[in-house]
């Protein structure tokens, strides 16, 4: 198996700020970056179309690209009708930056996808997700969603029932395996006319519990919740670590890639650990040993 996918780094990984984590990904031999859009300096509110120009030059005199940008915005994702308002419009002008920067995919959470079809949340959920799509398909682009809050088969029932492509995947096949317990092999096929990008992450699952336990759910309360956010907090249900060291099956999950015809970045993502720049580096020379 011989991979002809573009490797990438989530810049916010270094821990650095946006320009110096640029450089590192970079030097440890990224050919695309994955940036956070939602506050901070790349917050689309505060980026005039000339301040947008000049991003683009330096990321591009670096002799990279934007493999995507990171539009998640936290709670419930649109599980909550009240908040959608506002989340989908910040999410449309985070797909615009994206435009603007050179890419067409904005990953980002939903919320669980609710085993009841019929409820609320579910279609709370799929009426921002088609306003989504219908946005992103008119400029050939792309919500990402990110696996892992549900098993990949409901995902894609819930995709199914869109009425255009412009809400996706993003394959994370760590969370899968760190949280629903699903096989990242058999979800890329699940999946695959919806993967237009993805994150090389890893973990292991140390213990199952409930996912709304992990990602939380609108009207979702678990008894004892104090002890259960001790409990998260300190990794006793999953434990995310470098590429290679956890659960994920490597060549059975990039094979399946292959089966689909995959050709998007790898987005190296580590949201852990005392030395991010040295984790990455090891994880592009992972990813680089199918090259």
């Amino acid at each position: 198996m011989r991979l002809e996918n573009k490797i990438g780094v989530i810049v916010d990984s270094f821990r650095v700020g946006v320009r110096d984590g640029l450089v590192k990904a970079k030097q440890v031999g990224a050919d695309g970056v994955q940036i956070y859009a939602v506050s901070g300096e790349m917050d689309p509110e505060k980026l005039t179309p000339a301040k947008r120009k000049e991003w683009k030059a330096y990321i591009e005199s670096l002799g990279l690209e934007v493999s995507a940008l990171v539009g998640d915005l936290g709670g419930h994702g649109f599980q909550d009708r009240k908040e959608n308002g506002w989340k989908v419009e910040k999410s449309k002008r985070i797909l615009d930056l994206a435009l603007d920067l050179g890419t067409k995919v904005v990953t980002t959470h939903i919320g669980i996808v609710p085993e009841d079809e019929n409820g609320e949340a579910y279609a709370a959920m799929h009426d921002a997700c088609e306003e989504l799509s219908a946005y992103a398909n008119s400029m050939g682009a792309y919500f990402a969603i990110e696996t892992g809050p549900e098993t990949a088969a409901r995902l894609k029932g819930f995709l199914d029932k869109l009425s255009v492509k412009g809400v996706a995947v993003n394959f994370d096949p760590a969370n899968m395996v760190m949280v629903t317990g699903d096989d990242p092999a058999q979800g890329v096929r699940l999946l695959g006319d919806y993967i237009v990008h993805t994150h090389a992450k890893d973990g292991v699952r140390l213990q199952e519990t409930d996912p709304r336990n992990i990602y939380g759910a609108l009207g979702y309360e678990p008894m004892d919740h104090d002890k259960l956010a001790k409990l998260v907090e300190a990794g006793e249900f999953f434990r995310e670590v470098p590429l290679g060291e956890g659960a994920v099956d490597w060549p059975a999950y990039l094979q399946a890639l292959q089966e689909i015809g995959y050709a998007g970045y790898l987005t190296i993502e580590r949201e852990v650990g005392l030395q991010p720049e040295e984790d990455i580096a090891a994880a592009v020379r992972f990813l680089r040993q199918w090259k």
